[in-house]
């Protein structure tokens, strides 16, 4: 695995790969964990029937919200780092990654806001989500919950990045070679299931906006509003529900993830110097 900065060719494709592997790969797991957000509950919400349900725009997703983040994280990585200096890499790491979070959420959200009515059964399909959306809501509707996932990605791309980058440097520096691109999957899994377990509130937040009913006919009113009623209403416990399949779909994805664009990246960046 080698140190060097990928072009941006080579950053848009090795990330739309490694997406689309996790997300078609764990789809399941995804499922599990947004039937036990929901503010139907788990068994209601559809329990463990029909976990394939939102497969297809998940994967319509996951390709250009990877690739956009990846080229971006790379890109602004390696302008942040000369800037700052390699003695403030974390730092660098941190915004380059919170860049490319914000960025590929613009393709990340709306595909996560028909995926989990599917997957919580408000819609058999995801034409029918996508259109109730766009009749009750317009265009923007596709983009509830935008702040609170973008508020979710950044810590925990705060959380991950400079971890799974400070990782694989250390790693690298005991072996005095580059890492292989296995060994670059195991730093991005245990960076992503510790970042995945700090950050689930968040993401607990995020599934009940985009929702949208909070179990007894009314709405949630924004990220605040949302933990707080959970709180009072649920317990703290609710803000953690949940917490198992993301942490395993996350840890075992992270693994997927770079693993994939780690061998991906290695083999065109191997091309091009040919």
């Amino acid at each position: 695995m080698t140190d060097r900065q990928p072009s941006f060719t080579t950053s848009l494709i090795s990330g739309g790969i490694a997406g689309t592997s996790v997300d078609v790969a764990l789809f399941p797991l995804d499922t599990i964990k947004t039937r036990m957000q929901s503010s139907q509950g788990f068994i209601k919400a559809g329990g463990f029937r029909g976990i394939y349900n939102g497969l297809a725009v998940a994967a319509a997703g996951s390709a250009p919200g990877a690739a956009l983040f990846f080229s971006t994280y790379e890109a602004m990585k390696g302008e942040l780092v000369e800037r700052l200096g390699e003695e403030r890499a974390p730092l660098a790491h941190m915004g380059a990654a919170a860049t490319g979070e914000t960025v590929a959420c613009l393709v990340r959200v709306p595909t996560e806001n028909v995926k989990q009515k599917v997957q919580a059964g408000l819609f058999p399909t995801a034409r029918a989500a996508g259109s109730s959306i766009l009749a009750a809501q317009g265009p923007m509707g596709f983009y509830t919950g935008y702040g609170t996932t973008v508020a979710r990605e950044i810590p925990f791309a705060f959380i991950q990045f400079p971890i799974y980058e400070a990782m694989k440097k250390h790693w690298a520096a005991q072996r005095a070679e580059p890492l292989l691109p296995v060994q670059g999957a195991l730093c991005g899994s245990i960076s992503g299931a510790f970042a995945a377990a700090v950050t689930t509130p968040l993401d607990v937040i995020k599934t009940r906006l985009m929702l949208g009913d909070d179990g007894a006919g009314g709405k949630y009113n924004g990220l605040v509003d949302t933990g707080k009623r959970i709180l009072n209403e649920e317990g703290a416990a609710k803000l953690f529900s949940g917490i198992q399949p993301r942490v395993m779909w996350i840890g075992i994805g992270g693994f997927v993830f770079f693993g994939a664009y780690e061998s991906c990246k290695d083999y065109l960046m191997t091309r091009e110097e040919q």
